[in-house]
């Protein structure tokens, strides 16, 4: 935002007086600079700027903008303006647009774009078909493609013609289709280079092909790209027809919305899709008090257990001390299996078939912790002088609620995984209010028997 902060007062002065020069201003400017720019400006300023420059560099800071902004700025631009401006935008970065503006807006945008560049909205119409989150929306069609009778020498023509358009995403790889739009392999500009100019291109190119389904989940296809370390993967149906492709950048954003909405849900707030600052304040109430009020109720039952042994607390009132100091550490160890469990399956490192392996080194891990920290907490207990039995008492309550805290943080994500919900939903504070109450249950229990015969003198004592 340094940048922007620095040219936004000179960009605002030549918008007002002198907006010939604007181009002029952000000739060698990147455009991930110029979407910061366009950050800093008010609607009816960013959309003046987008108006005054050409198509093709609008798009390229267009689509680099939050979809809230996106959508408040082709209000402001016009619908002319931004047919264009979206006609030369990457066709996945297109579709995004498509799907977060209102449907009546999109509509009318969709036909605009159908008579200023009939093919980008034809591409619209076909990525859209697909889910919102799935390969098939993510992919572009911009890609180059040989049939397999070309040559080497043929096939690098093609990657220069193609290369002058600046429409094309990838021109690293060429895909070899056959007349019927079948891919029977690919061949990298790499291999293209170094082969005899009359060499068929069908023996270059490399068959076992690494391919993804349109249905795909892009979470998985984020992956799938990172494991096997390419810069492209093409997208194949059941027919084997090829659809286009997904490119490394477009799963760069994948990976950071994925891990933006993990992040948020494990902290017990709904998803936000735009910036913190672009977020008003009554959507971040609307994101945060639902999860909110769920987590207070679920607070109740603390409470409810609590009043269950009222007893037990006014014989022994000692015992008050200690619950915060054993339920906090309950939840920290729950928090901590629960975001190792759910960072495991986002990666791929654990799938539901590895419970039991969870749940013993879960079981494990907690009752050596739990052991760690009972020394620590029996020293404790002595130092304040309440005798052996609370000392007793309060360490086999940590290797128990550790423990327990570690088995239910771990297990709570793969329960709700195989029911197919999102794990992220397990999150911190929801596992912190669950273990809060078993914390309680496990202490005063574990009380009742260590301290029964204080328990009993205080309950036979004289009352004065």
């Amino acid at each position: 935002m340094r940048l922007a902060h620095l040219i936004g007062p000179e960009l605002r002065d030549l918008l007002r007086n002198n907006p010939a020069e604007v181009s002029e201003l952000l000739d060698e400017v990147h455009a991930e600079d110029l979407a910061d720019v366009v950050q800093e400006l008010d609607d009816d300023e960013a959309a003046e700027l987008l108006r005054r420059m050409s198509a093709d560099d609008a798009a390229d800071i267009f689509e680099r903008l939050p979809e809230g902004r996106q959508e408040a700025l082709v209000e402001k631009i016009g619908l002319q303006p931004a047919a264009r401006i979206a006609g030369e935008m990457a066709a996945d970065d297109r579709a995004d647009l498509f799907s977060a503006l209102p449907e009546e807006v999109g509509d009318q945008l969709l036909e605009t774009l159908e008579r200023v560049d009939p093919e980008a909205a034809e591409e619209v119409e076909e990525l859209s078909k697909w889910p919102e989150t799935s390969a098939g929306h993510l992919m572009t069609m911009q890609y180059v493609s040989a049939l397999p009778s070309v040559s080497a020498g043929e096939a690098l023509e093609t990657v220069r013609r193609k290369a002058a358009d600046e429409d094309v995403e990838m021109i690293y790889y060429v895909y070899v289709l056959t007349a019927d739009e079948r891919l029977q392999g690919i061949a990298s500009l790499r291999d293209i280079l170094t082969a005899d100019p009359r060499t068929p291109i069908s023996d270059i190119m490399r068959e076992n092909v690494i391919s993804v389904a349109p249905e795909m989940d892009q979470e998985v296809v984020a992956r799938m790209m990172a494991k096997y370390d390419v810069q492209a993967l093409p997208v194949i149906d059941t027919q084997g027809r090829f659809h286009g492709i997904i490119t490394v950048d477009d799963t760069i954003d994948v990976m950071t919305e994925e891990q933006t909405e993990d992040v948020h849900k494990l902290g017990g707030v709904q998803p936000v899709e735009n910036p913190y600052f672009d977020t008003t304040v009554w959507t971040l109430i609307r994101k945060r008090a639902g999860w909110l009020a769920v987590l207070f109720v679920g607070e109740f039952f603390t409470g409810t257990a609590l009043r269950h042994y009222d007893g037990v607390i006014a014989s022994v009132a000692t015992l008050s001390y200690y619950v915060p100091l054993l339920i906090s550490t309950g939840g920290n160890s729950g928090s901590q299996s629960s975001s190792l469990i759910i960072r495991g399956l986002a990666v791929g490192e654990i799938s539901i078939k590895d419970w039991w392996k969870v749940l013993w080194r879960e079981a494990v891990q907690g009752v050596v912790m739990g052991l760690i920290l009972a020394l620590v907490g029996v020293g404790r207990v002595l130092l304040w002088g309440d005798g052996i039995r609370f000392a007793v008492l309060i360490g086999v309550t940590l290797v128990f609620i550790v423990a327990g805290g570690c088995v239910i943080g771990g297990m709570m994500p793969l329960i709700i995984k195989r029911f197919g919900l999102d794990p992220a939903t397990s999150s911190t504070p929801f596992i912190a209010s669950l273990i809060d109450v078993i914390g309680i249950l496990i202490y005063f229990s574990m009380a009742k028997v260590v301290l029964a015969q204080v328990l009993a003198q205080a309950s036979v004592a004289p009352v004065h």
